[in-house]
């Protein structure tokens, strides 16, 4: 009984199975995390899910596997039992069986070697953060003046590219920032090469370009270029980048992240810059060019000239004209109206006016007069007189006052009645 009680004293707590598998994963994804196995394939099963199931063994031992849908791209040849492979993945533990298991994240034939699988596995992983996206890629300079060059100054590529650049462009600068481009810690030479030439200072102009090359060899010697550290520092810095890493059918996780892949070294050198050759070729055909567009444009310019100044002649002619003809009628009416013709009118008139007016007081007398007679004898037949002498009066009142009614007649009313040879007076009864 007593060793029963210290037996529980001493240990932990009651863990729910949960608890356990999760300690269990925990510990093992911890102390192993990611590993290449190689074995042979047992019990394949592609899920409805997508997800794909398998048993990793070899004759002492099995491992379970399983590859996630859309972790993996699509296998050349299709997985089958009895396949010798190699993978790379996590391990882990499927807690719903208490199992641990192989995540498995790159998986190749057994025998294609574990360079090429790390290449596959950092060229996955680069293309998903967007390092190969054709969007991120500069654009080069046509006409660069200054390159820099990361290479082996040793090496084949390097004399190549000197032969060609100087027939092709004998103007260039050339930079070169010599680098191993094999062997242990060739990769970092490599990146701090790079960054060198795209951070000048005071040593060195800046560049407008940069290579990155050098000669063809197996994938063991052109491996350095397939270091993570050289294809993050061609996408950091500024300076576009041409990488001519080995042969036309090589490839580097360099050539997917620079800007410009070259096939070759001297490949690289012919698109750096135009053919001097060409250039002079296109400059003269460009000159004829530009010497037959002026000597159009002058001919076109010398009748459009002679063209507007027969349109300014007409126009300078018809304004002349009308500028003429105003000046006559100006002169006309001037001439019209001059002072001498002016003074000559009314020296006339003023004449004229005087002959009238030395005529006007003798015939206005005689006019006056002949008037005066026709009205004296109109008075003479119409008048008061001519009226009283035919038998009528004319009475008036006290105040003078002429009566035409008996209605203006009172009882003894004065009054004075006029007759052809006098007055007299009477009164009214």
């Amino acid at each position: 009984m007593e060793l029963t009680a210290d037996f529980f004293q001493t240990s932990t707590k009651v863990l729910t199975v949960f608890e356990l598998t999760r300690s269990i994963r925990g510990t093992l994804e911890t102390k192993f995390g990611a590993v290449w196995v190689q074995g042979e394939v047992s019990n394949y099963k592609l899920h409805p899910s997508g997800h794909q199931y398998f048993t990793l063994k070899d004759t002492r031992a099995q491992i379970a596997c399983v590859i996630f849908r859309n972790t993996m791209a699509p296998l050349r040849q299709p997985l089958a039992d009895g396949a010798q492979v190699q993978v790379y993945g996590n391990v882990s533990v499927f807690e719903a069986r208490g199992q641990y298991q192989l995540s498995v994240q790159i998986l190749q034939p057994r025998g294609l070697g574990v360079l090429q699988a790390k290449f596959e596995a950092l060229k996955r992983k680069l293309d998903a953060e967007g390092l190969f996206d054709p969007t991120r890629k500069r654009a080069l300079p046509k006409f660069p003046k200054r390159v820099g060059i990361v290479t082996s100054p040793s090496g084949a590529a390097i004399r190549d590219m000197l032969n060609v650049l100087r027939r092709r462009a004998p103007w260039l600068q050339i930079l070169i920032d010599p680098v191993r481009v094999q062997g242990t810690g060739a990769a970092q030479e490599i990146a701090v090469a790079i960054r060198e030439l795209a951070k000048p200072n005071e040593n060195f102009a800046p560049v407008d370009l940069i290579v990155v090359t050098r000669g063809g060899g197996s994938m063991e010697d052109l491996w350095e270029f397939n270091e993570e550290i050289v294809a993050r520092t061609i996408a950091d810095v500024t300076v576009p980048i041409i990488s001519a890493i080995g042969h036309e059918i090589d490839f580097t996780i360099a050539d997917f992240v620079a800007d410009l892949r070259a096939p070759t070294p001297s490949a690289a050198a012919e698109l750096i810059v135009p053919d001097i050759v060409d250039l002079r070729r296109h400059m003269d055909a460009c000159a004829r060019g530009l010497g037959r567009e002026l000597f159009n444009r002058i001919r076109d310019a010398g009748q459009r000239l002679d063209h507007s100044g027969a349109t300014l002649r007409r126009c300078l002619t018809h304004k002349i004209d009308n500028y003429r003809r105003g000046l006559v009628h100006i002169i006309a009416a001037l001439q019209a109206r001059s002072p001498a013709r002016e003074l000559l009118v009314r020296r006339d008139r003023f004449g004229d006016l005087r002959r009238r007016f030395a005529e006007l007081p003798p015939r206005a007398l005689e006019n006056a007069r002949h008037r005066f007679q026709r009205i004296e004898a109109i008075l003479r037949v119409l008048g008061p007189d001519a009226t009283l002498r035919r038998g009528y009066s004319i009475t008036r009142n006290e105040r003078g006052e002429l009566i035409r009614s008996v209605t203006a007649v009172r009882a003894k009313m004065n009054i004075r009645t006029r007759v052809t040879d006098g007055e007299f007076e009477s009164t009214t009864s």
